[in-house]
């Protein structure tokens, strides 16, 4: 069975692989050869992973899968949650998103977060 993974997170597709195992290849957008960058307009971890695997289905018309990743920081409540990736503007820099974090979280004590994510096939 092969089904694509509407990422190009190298390190994600990685773990998906070594837990897929030999029964189902993994395969990046790269890999299929699909160089677009999927929106995620949505207010929702859910509702981001169905638009990927919504758009990548409906281009190539292959079995897929997506996921969409926020981190949530109690103190910020919730903050960055379903725009971590663009906390700090449309250019997704990493670096940017953390120093946006870490001046918000300058005079709070509560460090406390977590990762939620949502697949979708």
């Amino acid at each position: 069975m092969r089904l694509i993974f509407a990422s190009n997170n190298q390190h994600k597709i990685e773990e998906l692989k070594a837990f897929a195992g030999k029964e189902i290849e993994i395969v990046s957008l790269k890999d299929a050869g699909i160089d677009i960058d999927i929106p995620e307009p949505h207010d929702t971890l859910e509702e981001n992973a169905s638009e990927k695997s919504w758009t990548i289905y409906k281009l190539t018309g292959n079995d897929c899968f997506s996921e969409d990743t926020g981190l949530e920081i109690e103190a910020l409540n919730g903050e960055p949650g379903v725009k971590s990736a663009r906390y700090a503007g449309e250019a997704r820099s990493f670096k940017d998103n953390i120093e946006k974090v870490l001046n918000k979280l300058a005079n709070e004590t509560n460090r406390n977060a977590q990762i939620q994510s949502s697949y979708f096939t």
